[in-house]
């Protein structure tokens, strides 16, 4: 018969305030979660107020710098030659192809196809109408009502002919387009250099009615065409930006992205202590998220330098751990201060998780999975239309970088890549005859 016996066990627990709960929940918010976040806060709370961020005409996001450059206006520098000479990728080919096949009419499929070939990364027709049209032995205007209807392929903006008439579509999809930013887009070099005083009196109007429509322009995507490349983030105001500086890339948080979050000082005697305490405790949080935010990021860029000025096949392996043990953060801090989080550079906008990537072939060799995956969309993207590079083939190539790479590999990125085989790519990406 067994006896009841008294045993004293010693257990931990750890339990989590509402406070830090609420702090981890704002850790992982990007920026347009956070917004809502604290506007709900906000209408909730009389200490709390935000205020939109001040708005610098002359300070712009790097995928407008570069876009400007691209045009030859602004103080933004030398255009990335590379970036812009590059074909576009796979799937915006891919996307335009099928959409082709649906406004197009079979007549005209061979100028359209012609008009495709001749797209950048950015979107844009990169020759001049005329000479494409002479190419394809048709007259200009009916190049430019086969182009007419190209340009209503989503997203608006693809094979527009420069950065105003990208930022015009735009503009008349999102019915804001009047005289007065019409005349913005005639003078986006001025635009470009933040001159709002002489365009406000080019366009015979107010200061405020530039500054209006330059939030708006600011809105749109000067270059729709990137969004279509490997691991790129949504269209919208991304978290971080990266520019070259003086002294190599520069990480900033895209102050525009979020509202200030001020304290309503207490009028009198009768103020809530606990609203006015809670309020301050959410001024304490998103700035201790900011710094957190970008001292990871920081960390990643400089790991991954090549990258922004080379494009993703000078990805090196890295893995979270490395960057956590790197900036004396818990992993699991670092994998929620990237949740969801984006940054803009100058080739566009690419999400900062996809910068980590695995190595290919242990550890040693030194070869990115990510690089191999961005190798891969170049090949591809580069073969010949009539003659498509079968899954061998491309396993053969991708191992010329000192890792072998086998051909079920090749299959796997082409699937996540969403690439598909070679029989199909010559059907899809082949000229088209009238």
């Amino acid at each position: 018969m067994t006896r009841p016996s008294a045993r004293l066990e010693l257990n931990q627990k750890l339990s989590l305030n509402a406070a830090l709960t609420t702090s981890i929940r704002v850790l992982r918010m990007d920026a347009s979660g956070l917004t809502r976040y604290l506007e709900e806060q906000a209408a909730e709370n009389p200490h709390l107020a935000l205020r939109p961020a001040k708005l610098e005409p002359e300070v712009w996001l790097p995928r407008w710098t570069a876009a400007f450059a691209a045009q030859g206006m602004g103080h933004a520098g030398s255009p990335d030659i590379g970036a812009l000479l590059q074909a576009p990728a796979i799937s915006l080919i891919a996307h335009v192809s099928n959409e082709i096949e649906r406004v197009v009419q079979p007549a005209d499929w061979g100028l359209a196809t012609a008009l495709m070939q001749a797209l950048e990364p950015t979107g844009w027709l990169g020759r001049p109408l005329a000479a494409i049209a002479a190419e394809a032995g048709v007259p200009e205007a009916e190049a430019e009502r086969v182009l007419l209807l190209l340009q209503g392929i989503e997203p608006t903006g693809i094979f527009a002919r420069s950065l105003a008439e990208c930022l015009q579509l735009q503009a008349i999809e999102a019915g804001c387009h009047d005289s007065t930013l019409a005349c913005m887009l005639e003078h986006l070099d001025l635009l470009a250099e933040g001159e709002i005083a002489r365009l406000a009196k080019m366009c015979s109007v107010d200061e405020a009615a530039i500054m209006t429509r330059l939030r708006l322009i600011r809105s749109f995507d000067p270059k729709p065409g990137t969004r279509f490349g490997q691991d790129a983030a949504p269209v919208r105001e991304p978290d971080l930006a990266v520019s070259r500086g003086v002294e190599g890339w520069v990480v900033r948080l895209n102050r525009s992205s979020l509202p200030d979050v001020q304290i309503v000082p207490p009028a009198g005697d009768g103020h809530d202590a606990v609203a006015l305490a809670h309020a301050r405790e959410v001024q304490r949080m998103v700035h201790s998220r900011n710094q957190t935010l970008l001292r990871v990021a920081q960390d990643i860029l400089k790991r991954q330098e090549k990258v922004l000025s080379q494009g993703l096949e000078q990805l090196q392996p890295m893995s979270m751990q490395e960057v956590a043990a790197s900036v004396g953060l818990n992993i699991s801090t670092v994998s929620r201060a990237i949740a969801g989080v984006s940054v803009d550079a100058p080739r566009g906008t690419i999400w900062l998780r996809a910068l980590f990537t695995e190595a290919v072939g242990g550890a040693e060799s030194g070869v990115a999975a990510g690089a191999l995956r961005a190798k891969l969309l170049r090949l591809v993207r580069e073969e010949d239309r009539d003659h498509p590079l079968g899954d061998l083939a491309l396993a053969e190539a991708l191992s010329m970088g000192g890792v072998t790479v086998a051909r079920r590999t090749v299959a796997k990125y082409r699937s996540l890549l969403d690439i598909p085989p070679a029989h199909r790519r010559k059907r899809k990406l082949g000229l088209r005859q009238n």
